[in-house]
């Protein structure tokens, strides 16, 4: 357990029954309000994928997937870290047009992740991809979906507080932007979780931009593979938790990469070993189409939602002892 943040005289406002049934309402109200605000249809995913086409998620790059072997297939699998290739491959084969999309439930295992309050080995995010236009392909096309998903988080929100009146989380409307090299150039002798946490204290809600090259201090705001997002235009929705007293993701999103900034991407990465890959000599030739998508947080839109100070409060994984031990001293009931 790397770090717990122990709220103090924490209580659940919900019981674990409550929780349970709370679940339910928020996710399937969230999942109305998202496809109906972005145009998405609801489509069946893998949990695993074959490593030699390409399609896994490579996150930081640092992560090892879960990977084992099929005898009758005489093949190996990887459990998916994210759907992020995926999706646009899925968008390509099954012909949806433009300005539709699809939305499904990804369920992924991240072994080496550290656990914390946000974080577990196992991960559940609603993934999600539409097709655009290459006019599409712009900041204000960016800002204006976000907005879209935060307004279906917020209508979410006073979904659940109309069923639980004790409950009373207050997750902002207004959006506030900014890129990571704003936010350096604000903070510039801070962390990067610093700055992030003195920008959305103070607006509540934020959307931070450009997010994987790297910055005029030499360093990344954060890791980004260079196959899915065009760091030009991308970013991550952060709420404020005053339960946590600190920001908290609750999506990672962008527009694409098309041929162009593919191939830029992965010479600074020094990924050109990808380039023969299924997916990507797809992309680079323009045989896949434009799109942009990403990941919305399951268990952290319940957590921030019911006001929960941990994350195996709204799910079932695998913790070890220390943090066991600590959440019950600290009341917090693990399921």
């Amino acid at each position: 357990m790397s770090k717990l943040i122990k709220p103090s005289d924490y209580k659940s406002v919900l019981s674990v029954y409550e929780t349970q049934k709370a679940i339910g309402i928020i996710k399937r109200t969230f999942e109305d309000n998202l496809s109906a605000a972005l145009n998405l249809k609801r489509v069946s995913a893998p949990l695993i994928v074959e490593p030699q086409t390409g399609l896994n998620d490579d996150l930081n790059g640092i992560e090892r997937p879960v990977e084992f072997d099929i005898p009758e297939t005489k093949s190996t699998a990887q459990v998916v870290h994210s759907l992020a290739k995926w999706k646009r491959m899925a968008l390509h084969k099954y012909g949806f047009p433009v300005g539709e999309g699809l939305y499904t439930d990804m369920n992924a295992i991240r072994r080496d992740e550290e656990l914390d309050n946000l974080h577990s080995i196992y991960h559940d995010q609603w993934d999600w991809e539409k097709i655009i236009t290459h006019s599409d392909r712009n900041i204000d096309y960016l800002k204006k979906t976000v907005k879209n998903i935060v307004n279906a988080v917020c209508d979410t929100q006073d979904k659940i507080k109309s069923v639980y009146p004790k409950l009373s989380p207050n997750l902002s409307r207004e959006v506030s932007f900014i890129t990571s090299q704003e936010l350096e150039d604000m903070y510039p002798s801070i962390s990067t979780k610093e700055r992030e946490d003195a920008y959305v204290k103070e607006r509540k809600t934020a959307f931070i931009m450009q997010i994987g090259d790297i910055l005029k201090s030499g360093k990344k705001h954060d890791g980004r593979a260079p196959d899915y997002d065009d760091w030009k235009l991308n970013g991550d929705i952060m709420f404020w938790s005053d339960i946590l007293n600190r920001a908290v993701e609750v999506s990672s999103m962008g527009i694409r990469v098309d041929e162009k900034s593919l191939d830029e991407q992965l010479t600074k990465a020094k990924c050109d070993n990808r380039r023969q890959l299924p997916y990507h000599k797809m992309l680079l030739d323009g045989q896949l189409p434009l799109t942009i998508g990403g990941g919305i947080g399951q268990s952290r839109l319940c957590m921030l939602l019911m006001e929960k100070a941990h994350i195996g409060e709204v799910q079932v994984s695998v913790w070890d002892s220390d943090t066991i031990s600590d959440c019950k001293e600290a009341g917090i009931e693990l399921l």
